[in-house]
């Protein structure tokens, strides 16, 4: 099956931002340009999230999310501020292809498997973010990256299968941003523990590190920073690479 190369574009204060380790939020501009740009270039698909919503205690913006679908060719994931079934049903029927659940996976598991029984496992990905901790090896994080829920990632991305969960995104915050590669060993981890298909999220940096994810036992892949930035000077560049690279180098 074909490894899916993903843009994840984060939106804040109704503009695209970019982080490193969750943090330093750089200005990239406008979501419905990037879109248009994206399109051009034929990605596989985009994920969306609203980092100010949840935290903020805010809907999810039907209206900017359905200006969003209308110009975009490609499939669609949204997060941020999902807490209802009813919310996921709205977003999905405003154009989007799936929802991305972070925070309320965590307080009430009970509303992946209503979502799953509801509308399918496939529209539903959880978002797992998880960083090393002082005691206890690597655990799950939300608020962006601010609370720590005291789950191991292994347990949570098992109850999220058992839930109804159609896929994970599987980010870590320390590498976010840095474009060092992701963290392999646990894509591969997780991978062995569960079946359905996993996203390789936070590092990378090259269409190799997208090879060594896949190799490690990820379906897809997704970037921002290498999709967002051209290097070495960071300067704001929207670019994707082609699919001849894609096709020698993780295609293969």
């Amino acid at each position: 099956m074909r490894t899916r190369v993903i843009p994840t574009l984060l939106l804040h204060d109704n503009g695209l931002v970019k982080s490193v380790k969750f943090k330093n939020y750089q200005y990239i501009g406008d979501p419905i340009n990037a879109v248009k740009i994206f399109n051009e270039k034929e990605v596989d698909e985009i994920v969306i999230l609203d980092i100010d919503a949840t935290r903020n205690n805010k809907p999810p913006d039907l209206k900017w999310i359905t200006e969003i679908a209308g110009e975009a060719f490609m499939p669609l994931a949204y997060g941020g501020g999902i807490t209802t079934l009813e919310q996921v049903k709205e977003i999905l029927f405003n154009g989007m292809e799936k929802v991305v659940i972070n925070k309320a996976a965590t307080v009430q598991p009970e509303l992946i498997t209503r979502i799953a029984n509801q509308f399918g496992s496939q529209s539903v990905m959880i978002s797992i973010d998880y960083k090393k901790t002082l005691f206890g090896g690597k655990k799950v994080f939300t608020d962006n990256g601010k609370t720590n829920t005291g789950k191991t990632v292994l347990d949570f991305a098992k109850q999220m299968e058992n839930a109804g969960a159609g896929e994970l995104l599987i980010n870590s915050i320390e590498n976010d941003g840095t474009y060092n590669g992701y963290d392999l060993e646990m894509i591969d981890q997780i991978a062995k523990s569960v079946t359905i298909p996993i996203v390789a999220s936070g590092g990378a940096g090259s269409v190799e590190d997208f090879a060594q994810a896949k190799k490690h036992g990820a379906s897809a892949v997704t970037a921002g920073s290498m999709f967002v930035f051209q290097r070495p000077n960071q300067a704001v560049l929207i670019s994707y690479p082609t699919q001849a690279e894609l096709k020698e180098k993780l295609f293969k």
